[in-house]
């Protein structure tokens, strides 16, 4: 039995097996083709089939005459040939040693050796042709070709199956060795109890998978969950992000108070002035401290203020008072909520930008932090308030 090896698992196999006891690979039929086959009876071993030998040719050893073309390679045309050859040959000799005297009888005795040539072919051809029928008298047809070498062909060999003690295929029979789990000669499983068992845990082991489905789902649902409460607690902060954005892409549009009220304000300086929209006219404030109060009808979305400080516009006006240097900006909204913002100015005439991005405003005040150029007999000059919404 030659060893061999299942190319799938690798587990020793015999010679004769169709499938691997180990995994039920099929291995082929060739080892069964093998063992149908019987040994060649028509070839011996180590040689090739000739064509097969006829009768010897007639001969001095066969007790038989030969004729004159026999050494000459054979008993058709070529013995003739030899023959009338050697008659010719013979013949001529003997006319030209008779008649060497003359020309005349020179060619006369060319003449004879012609017909001597002549009869020694006839002679040969009567011979030749007695020879071919004694040959087919006895059966013999002439030579024969030899026949084209052929390749050697192996010999075939028989497996020989070794004698197996266990347990029979019930599906075909085949007796197994033991520790197969398929059957050599059909791959029918030899033990349907352990595959029960193996199909059993593999639906085990399904329904585990299906566990771990619902845990992933489970997972999947914490993060959603986790993602709206983290949306619920930064909701503030990604809201003013958002109005940010509309702040920044968004034409402010100029919007004006409905009432101003102030705390305190010198004669001729009214709050009002702050508010008219007016260069030239401002609200005095009498010390630092005092505050001024602007309140809207509707509540709005509060971009920027703009402060004019000074008396005046002009260089000459806008140094003949006092002027705030720093205000204290509070913003309340329609919830009762507030913004508190400082707003640092620079001693110069002109418009002075302080951004709010506020939602829901209904009020503003300010508030003189400091001022510059304040002494003895003047007061704190603020020309104008505008303020600017989103539309």
């Amino acid at each position: 039995m030659t060893a061999r090896s299942c190319p799938q698992c690798g587990a020793p196999v015999g010679d004769s097996d169709d499938f691997c006891g180990n995994c039920g690979n099929y291995l082929g039929w060739g080892a069964r083709d093998r063992q149908d086959a019987g040994p060649s009876a028509a070839v011996p071993p180590g040689g090739t089939q000739s064509a097969p030998a006829g009768p010897p040719v007639d001969g001095p050893a066969g007790g038989g005459p030969v004729d004159a073309g026999a050494s000459g390679g054979g008993p058709t045309g070529g013995g003739t040939a030899g023959g009338t050859s050697a008659g010719s040959a013979a013949a001529g000799s003997a006319a030209v040693g008779g008649t060497a005297g003359s020309v005349a009888a020179g060619g006369v005795a060319a003449s004879g050796v012609a017909a001597g040539g002549v009869a020694a072919s006839g002679a040969a051809a009567g011979a030749l042709d007695g020879g071919v029928a004694r040959d087919r008298a006895s059966g013999y047809l002439g030579p024969v070709a030899p026949g084209r070498p052929d390749a050697k062909r192996p010999l075939p060999t028989t497996a020989v199956d070794a004698a197996v003690d266990g347990p029979p295929c019930p599906a075909c029979g085949t007796t197994n060795p033991p520790g197969r789990r398929f059957c050599r000669r059909c791959a029918t499983p030899l033990h349907p109890e352990a595959s029960a068992r193996s199909a059993a845990r593999r639906r085990r082991w399904q329904w585990r998978g299906d566990r771990s489905r619902w845990l992933r789902r489970l997972a999947a649902l914490l993060v959603v969950v986790a993602l709206v409460v983290a949306a619920w607690l930064f909701h503030p902060q990604a809201l003013a992000l958002w109005e940010d954005l509309r702040d920044r892409l968004a034409t402010p549009q100029p919007v004006a108070p409905t009432s101003v009220t102030a705390s305190a304000s010198v004669a001729d300086h009214p709050a009002a002035a702050a508010a008219d929209g007016l260069s030239n006219r401002y609200w005095g404030a009498p010390a630092v401290g005092d505050e001024v109060e602007f309140a809207f009808a509707t509540p709005l979305r509060l971009l920027s203020v703009v402060v004019h400080a000074g008396a005046s516009a002009e260089e000459d006006g806008f140094v003949a008072q006092a002027r705030p240097s720093a205000l204290k900006v509070v913003v309340t909204t329609r919830d009762g909520g507030t913004h508190a913002l400082s707003a640092n100015l620079a001693d110069q005439p002109g418009p002075q930008r302080t951004d709010t991005g506020i939602s829901d405003v209904v009020r503003v005040r300010l508030t003189v932090a400091a001022a510059t150029g304040l002494t003895e007999g003047r007061h704190i000059a603020l020309g104008e308030v505008e303020f600017f919404r989103r539309p």
